[in-house]
């Protein structure tokens, strides 16, 4: 695969974003061939957006885990999972890959496990190359992602998508074959968020 794609910043980062997220990852995945996209989606909406303008890919939307916010609580709301359910568009709800039994060592006894301090290393680069990286394990755990083959990740900082990259998936527990190929777009590290 030719990785020649240039990298867009964005002056803030959040939801303002999306649209112009969603048309580079559509301009890119077209080009490089792509056909499988994953879009991290806390309440549905961004997944929406996403299954609306790629008709013609494999989308995989994943929301938070169920009790995430709170005790058995899920946060993807329903009405935007009926409306991805009719387009076909799988929802991926599991355990976070970052965030599991390790953030309950950390609650509980106030120390870091090691899926957690990879979390933080990521966020280095922004809130959403984490959950680029992490929702790519996730749905590779889950089997939703093709063997061998780039996929795009499209995340955000908070809500809405501002960061989108293509990389080849790995499972969780191979974590080190996980490989960043582009960096698409992102907010630029110069904002004063990052500060």
């Amino acid at each position: 695969m030719e990785t020649t794609g240039q990298s867009f910043y964005f002056s803030q980062p959040g939801p303002v974003n999306t649209e112009r997220t969603l048309e580079i990852v559509l301009n890119r995945a077209t080009a490089l061939r792509i056909d499988t996209i994953l879009v991290a989606s806390t309440s549905g909406a961004t997944a929406v957006k996403a299954a609306t303008l790629f008709k013609n890919f494999t989308v995989v939307a994943v929301s938070h885990s169920t009790g995430f916010q709170k005790p058995y609580h899920q946060e993807f709301k329903t009405e935007n999972a009926e409306i991805l359910k009719e387009k076909g568009i799988r929802i991926l709800t599991t355990t976070h890959a970052f965030g599991g039994i390790g953030r309950s060592v950390r609650k509980k006894f106030g120390t870091y496990e090691t899926d957690e301090i990879i979390a933080f290393t990521l966020r280095t680069f922004g809130q959403g190359v984490k959950v680029a990286a992490e929702i790519t394990l996730m749905a590779a755990d889950a089997g939703l992602v093709p063997e061998g083959k780039a996929v795009i990740a499209i995340a955000g900082s908070g809500s809405g998508a501002d960061t989108a990259a293509v990389l080849l998936p790995a499972n969780a527990q191979t974590f080190f074959d996980l490989k960043f190929l582009e960096i698409l777009c992102m907010p630029s590290p110069e904002h004063p968020a990052f500060y």
